[in-house]
């Protein structure tokens, strides 16, 4: 299991750099079906796009989970932050 301090860069890196990576992947996707299968009906590229938005999140549920709060399981020791 991750610390609450690895979790919190690891999503940061994955908010930073991975989901503008995901999003040029996803809109290319999009237009290759469209060059392909030509132009999908407005109601289709949304749900196309809607879908494509949650699917980038559920692999890293376990790192963002709980990163928004405060880490209430540090010791005396750690330092917070």
């Amino acid at each position: 299991m991750l610390s609450y301090r690895a979790r919190r860069r690891l999503s940061l890196l994955i908010l930073l750099v991975g989901l503008p990576i995901y999003i040029v992947v996803a809109v290319t996707l999009a237009g290759w079906l469209g060059e392909r299968f030509g132009r999908l009906p407005i109601w289709a590229e949304v749900a196309l796009y809607l879908a494509l938005g949650f699917l980038w999140a559920l692999p890293f549920r376990s790192v963002f989970r709980g990163v928004g709060k405060d880490d209430t399981g540090q010791g005396p020791d750690e330092p917070k932050g």
